[in-house]
C-alpha cells in the first residue's frame, strides 16, 4: 500500500494528520448517494470490501466523557462493552450535534483521526485480524484504507471486544 495524497481537494483533517505523521494509508473516493439507508453499508457496497474490513466511527458518551467507538460496519456497538473498556459505568449514544461538534465532522463521515480534540479511543478487537481496514476519511463518500495498528497508535486507542452482531 502506497503512501497516498487525497487529489482533487479531498484532504482532510484526517488524512492531512496521517500524512503529518509519515503513515502510510490510501484513500478511497465514491459518488456519496444521499438515499442510501446505511453509510457503512454504501461504502461496503460500493468498494466491494467485505463488511468486517470496513470499520465505522461512532461517538458515545460514557460517565460525561465523550469516547470514540470504532466497529465493523457489519455489527454493532455494545454500548456496556464499551463503557468497561474505559472504565466506566454507563454508556449512551451521544447526541448526533455534540458529536459533530466535538468531532468537526459531519455523520457519515466522522473519522476517529483528525478529530478537532482528542477523545478516549477503543478499536473493536477484529480490526487487528486484518492487514488493512477502512475508516471514514472525514467525508461522505471518502475512505481511508490502512493497517490496523496505525490507527490505533495514531488515535492513541485501546482495544477490546466492542461489536456485536
Amino acid at each position: 500500500m502506497a503512501k497516498s495524497r487525497a487529489k482533487g481537494g479531498q484532504g482532510t483533517p484526517a488524512t492531512v494528520a496521517l500524512t503529518r505523521a509519515g503513515i502510510t494509508y490510501t484513500v478511497h473516493a465514491y459518488t456519496h448517494d444521499p438515499d442510501a439507508a446505511s453509510y457503512g453499508e454504501e461504502a461496503v457496497t460500493v468498494l466491494g470490501v467485505p463488511a468486517e474490513r470496513v470499520f465505522k466511527t461512532l461517538l458515545a458518551d460514557v460517565d460525561g466523557t465523550l469516547t470514540v467507538a470504532v466497529v465493523p460496519v457489519a455489527g454493532r456497538l455494545d454500548l456496556k462493552a464499551l463503557a468497561a473498556a474505559v472504565g466506566g459505568k454507563r454508556a449512551a449514544m451521544a447526541d448526533p450535534a455534540a458529536a459533530e461538534r466535538a468531532t468537526g465532522y459531519v455523520l457519515g463521515g466522522i473519522s476517529p483521526l483528525g478529530q478537532k480534540r482528542r477523545h478516549p479511543t477503543v478499536v473493536d478487537e477484529s480490526a487487528r485480524t486484518h492487514p488493512t481496514i477502512y475508516i471514514s476519511a472525514g467525508r461522505r463518500g471518502l475512505e481511508i484504507e490502512l493497517a490496523p495498528t496505525d490507527l490505533i497508535h495514531q488515535t492513541q486507542a485501546t482495544t477490546a471486544p466492542l461489536s456485536r452482531t
